[in-house]
């Protein structure tokens, strides 16, 4: 038999060293494969079903007794084909090859070599699996695969969460297949597992996904995988999107693609538009990738020399002159699963209680805002319960100050938990927090494309106050936004927003700001009332003359006509328009201007005459008069415009006839002449005026041009100004969204309580009452109603107004007792209907944080035990009694509480030399004796017993004596044990024995 066995270990040598001789090219899968408890059967089973080719490495690694050596590469040899090996430092895995680890050592890959080292503990606990995933999760990336299998505790869950992090796969064993399933259920119920399976069932889903592109080792030349861009991955973005409503299109396509094949290869889909049509016949496959592609890398205290430059450079100056109505408030965006969060809150109490002196007291409220775009992360940050792994970088003194130790691992303290509040925020378009103190994003910016990076940083500079501090992970910066902040640590990347830097612009979806108004075109003057000018300018026409006349405004728009304007006016061609200076007829535009602008100068008549218009293929020379109109009740100018005709004069005409030699008419020549000249000097009147005009204007449009300056610059300003106010209402309301989420979380914790309590006091069949700290009564269990005499209505009442049902009516003052010295006390009290004996129990009313507000009163039925104690009792008295033998009872501290008639006739003692006295003092001190002292006290507290222990004495009235000594323990009622010990007298068959 040995010898057979012997053979196959070396044909197994033999096969392993031809397999390590060749040599492997390209990367293969390592699959790592962790059991604890009923690991043996299960390895078997699964090995047993293994193809022998598969392309893959496995790596075995079992919790072994670190005192002795393991026999497990011998008995899963039998099982295999594959070539079986314990693993030595150094070696190189090789595909198609199972290794097992050696006991009292850790396990790791680095660069596909295995390497060893001694066997560390967490926390009292060996993690030997998470150790090995976690390296293999580092070294292989997407071709790790994590396998756990049965065993207890939760060694597993954190190697498989950083195994299907970077994109690799997990399996764990069915619970039911499973000898103990506390393992595999702690990474299963932690959502880090893809496949649940039996053992063999996980050995065959092993063999095909070796065959599938994704983990084969020709990954990198499959150009399928290699190019997955275009129309089928911006469906697969914008099915996310709709399902979702998260858009991935701008994060880095590296990290989404690695983990869309994953989901591929679970489903064993090689193509992507595959992938597409498969989602839209199973849309809650779409599920399943949001949460693959939000799958969450963080721990507590990640990168510590972060949290060390904290403690430095930030944390003293958020106390330093603090005033008490001003929080420090904290936002830590991408929480994932919350130890962002509860690190940075642990580290400001500590600098807190470090520092208290010189902080003051009423200046230490903080606020911890942590938001993630994941419910199902929010939700396990919410309840801050971890595993053993994931606090396993904690220092135990943390640990014992800030963690509650619980079934399921660690709870993070209730007054750490509150002081952080997490709500579901999209960091890309919701809008920020605000004035804060300081902002942690670690490791959120790196799967970000540069799109979304602009806008993130502008984001957490809006949201930092003027001096606040921005905290990014080591692989991330600022980009072209480094100018706005200053530098605080440069490897630790902790920057400063710079108080005097402007602001960024913010993107927040649906807040461009458009200004008020519409239209491009100037408001509407309002008119005087028509009928007050037509009053007025009528009684003034009426007061001179009627000619053809117009009323025109400031802009020289035409708003009352008045007689026949139609020789000096005519409708422009285009566009419809009143303006005087598009109707105005030829040559006579350049007039009225100068008339104009001369009567606003100076507030008078302007009259200007000889002005030639053309009508109709001729002229005529024509007057015109300015009158400058005020409207009563209006700020606005109006000017009346009257036109005249000139009227030929022939008595002038013959004066200057008469004036010149008769016979010598004048000439055309001449009178062209003057007409000239004078035509010149209008036109250099008209030139000068308009030259005025031109000066004056160009004034007025610089003095225009300074106030339309000030006026852009202040509504930019006012602009700015209620973009702010804006985003700021946008932050409240956010922080409002947040605060309201975060009660209803803490509403439906606390109904959920409430039920809880309501029920559990409704099954109890016990009376059960809770008192406040001033005695009034807060709530009790419906059996105590018949047994306190209490009333639904007496929640609220003082509990020394109830009478109970009990012949113990001084309750009150036994509660206060309790409250006072937190110690709990009990008594036995009876009921007055029935008799029934109770056992009254008082215990402090403790709160989460220890303290003491108040007592919980219960009344537990033991009236029948009390009656078989009795009957005991009873029995037992009359054994005693009826005994021939004597018989002491003796108490804890060895007194003796009763004594039989036979110990008083034997040894000729009274009741009163007897009870009440310990037993070493009776009679002249015969029973003090060192061993069977030694052997009386430790019966109670070691509950030893006395065998036949003999011991002789000459008793002064009755002689010599031999006699053999027993004792037992006895406990009739709990917490009353006494000593029954019987004294044998056996001088006579000594007597005997001896003749």
């Amino acid at each position: 038999m040995k010898s057979s066995q012997s053979d196959k270990v070396k044909f197994i040598r033999k096969a392993s060293d031809k397999s390590e001789a060749k040599t492997v090219s390209g990367p293969f899968p390592v699959v790592g494969i962790g059991a604890s408890a009923g690991g043996l059967e299960a390895y078997t089973e699964l090995l047993h079903n293994l193809p022998e080719k598969t392309g893959m490495a496995f790596v075995l690694v079992q919790h072994l007794d670190p005192k002795h050596q393991s026999g497990l590469q011998e008995i899963l040899a039998r099982t295999t084909g594959v070539p079986v090996t314990e693993v030595t430092h150094g070696t190189k895995a090789q595909p198609d090859h199972v290794y097992v680890i050696p006991p009292n050592t850790d396990l790791s890959i680095t660069g596909g070599i295995l390497q060893l080292s001694g066997r560390t503990l967490v926390h009292g606990q060996h993690m030997p699996i998470d150790h090995f995933f976690r390296s293999l999760a580092k070294d292989a990336g997407q071709r790790a695969i994590g396998v756990v299998l049965s065993g207890t505790a939760s060694d597993g869950t954190e190697g498989c969460r950083a195994i299907k992090a970077a994109g690799g796969l997990t399996f764990a064993q069915e619970e039911s297949s499973a000898k103990y399933d506390s393992m595999p259920r702690s990474a299963i119920n932690a959502g880090v597992i893809d496949f649940i399976l039996a053992p063999k069932d996980i050995a065959r889903e092993l063999g095909g996904i070796s065959r599938h592109p994704y983990v084969t080792r020709v990954l990198s030349e499959n150009k399928e995988f290699k190019g997955m861009v275009g129309s089928e991955l911006d469906a697969l973005f914008g099915l996310l999107r709709e399902s979702s409503g998260v858009d991935f299109t701008n994060y880095k396509h590296t990290t989404l693609q690695r983990r869309i094949r994953r989901r591929m290869v679970v489903h064993k889909i090689e193509k992507l538009k595959d992938y597409v049509r498969f989602i839209g016949k199973k849309p809650e496959e779409l599920d399943e990738l949001y949460r693959d592609l939000l799958i969450h890398v963080t721990g507590f205290f990640r990168e510590p020399e972060a949290f060390l430059a904290l403690r430095k450079h930030v944390y003293p100056k958020l106390f330093e002159g603090r005033k008490p109505d001003n929080p420090i408030r904290v936002w830590v965006a991408g929480c994932s699963t919350g130890e962002e969060a509860y690190s940075i809150a642990i580290t400001l109490l500590e600098y807190l209680w470090a520092h208290t002196r010189n902080i003051s007291q009423a200046a230490t409220s903080i606020q911890i805002f942590a938001t993630d775009i994941s419910e199902t992360a929010l939700d396990r940050a919410r309840t801050g319960l971890y595993t053993e792994a994931a606090v396993a970088e904690i220092s135990p003194d943390r640990l014992k100050r800030f963690f509650v130790r619980q079934d399921g691992g660690y709870q993070v303290n209730k007054s750490v938990r509150d002081m952080c509040i997490f709500a579901r925020q999209n960091l890309v378009k919701d809008p920020p927090f605000s004035n804060l103190d300081l902002v942690s994003c670690r490791n959120v910016l790196i799967y970000m494309g540069p799109v979304l990076q602009r806008r993130v940083i502008p984001t957490l500079h809006y949201a930092l106050k003027p001096g606040g501090y921005l905290m990014l992970g080591e692989a991330e910066g600022l980009g072209g936004f480094g100018d706005h902040f200053a530098l605080v640590a440069k490897k630790d990347k902790i920057y400063q927003k710079r108080k005097a830097s402007a602001r960024l612009a913010t993107y927040f979806p649906d807040s461009h700001y458009a200004p008020p108004g519409g239209g491009d075109g100037k408001p509407l003057r309002q008119l005087p009332a028509p009928f007050t000018v037509e009053n007025e300018v009528e009684q003034l026409l009426i007061n001179r003359f009627v000619p053809a006349s117009i009323v025109v405004n400031d802009q020289m728009d035409i708003v009352q006509f008045q007689g026949k304007t139609g020789p000096y006016l005519e409708p422009a061609a285009g566009h419809p328009t009143f303006n005087l200076s598009k109707m105005a007829r030829e040559g006579l535009i350049v007039d009225l201007r100068a008339a104009l602008s001369t009567a606003k100068k100076t507030n008078a008549l302007v009259r200007k005459e000889g002005i030639r218009v053309h009508v109709e293929g001729g002229t005529r020379e024509v007057a015109v008069e300015v009158l400058p109109l005020r409207s009563h009740g209006s700020q606005e100018r109006y000017y009346v415009i009257v036109f005249q005709e000139k009227v030929s004069t022939p008595s002038r005409a013959e004066g200057k006839d008469r004036g010149h030699k008769p016979g010598k008419p004048a000439s055309p020549t001449l009178r062209e002449n003057e007409l000239l000249k004078r035509e010149m000097t209008q036109l250099r009147e008209q030139l000068q005026a308009l030259i005025d005009d031109h000066e004056t204007t160009m004034e007025e449009f610089k003095s225009v041009n300074e106030e339309v300056l000030s006026a852009n610059e202040e509504l930019q300003s006012t602009n700015e100004e209620l973009e702010t106010a804006k985003e700021e209402l946008q932050s409240t309301n956010e922080e409002l969204t947040t605060l309201n989420e975060e009660m209803q979380n803490r509403n439906s914790e606390l109904s959920s309580a409430n039920n809880d309590l309501l029920n559990l006091l409704g099954q109890v069949d016990m009376p059960v009452v809770m008192v406040s700290s001033d005695m009034h009564i807060r709530r009790f269990s419906p059996p105590a109603q018949r047994i306190l005499n209490l009333m639904p209505n007496d929640v609220g009442r003082r509990l020394g107004q109830i009478r109970p049902n009990l012949d113990f009516q001084d309750m009150e003052s036994m509660v206060r007792e309790v409250i006072e010295r937190e110690h709990q006390q009990q008594r036995e009290v009876r009921t007055l209907d029935g008799g029934a004996w109770h056992l009254l129990r008082i215990r402090p009313y403790e709160t989460w944080d220890h303290k003491i507000e108040g007592a919980v009163i219960s009344l537990q039925n033991i009236d029948n035990l009390k009656r078989m104690v009795n009957q005991s009792r009873q029995y037992a008295d009359t054994l005693i009694e009826s005994a021939r033998e004597a018989i002491l009872v003796l108490d804890s501290e060895l007194k003796v509480t009763v004594a039989n008639p036979a110990f008083y006739r034997v040894f000729d003692v009274t009741n009163e030399e007897t009870e009440g006295r310990v037993v070493f003092n009776l009679g002249s001190g015969q029973w003090n004796t060192p061993r069977l002292r030694q052997l009386l006290e430790e019966i109670v507290p070691q509950n030893s017993r006395v065998d036949d222990f003999e011991l002789g004495y000459d008793f002064p009235h009755i002689g010599e004596r031999n006699m053999l000594l027993n004792a037992r323990r006895v406990e009739l009622q709990p917490g009353h044990p006494f000593i029954l010990l019987a004294i044998e007298d056996v001088t006579a068959s000594r007597q005997n024995g001896a003749a």
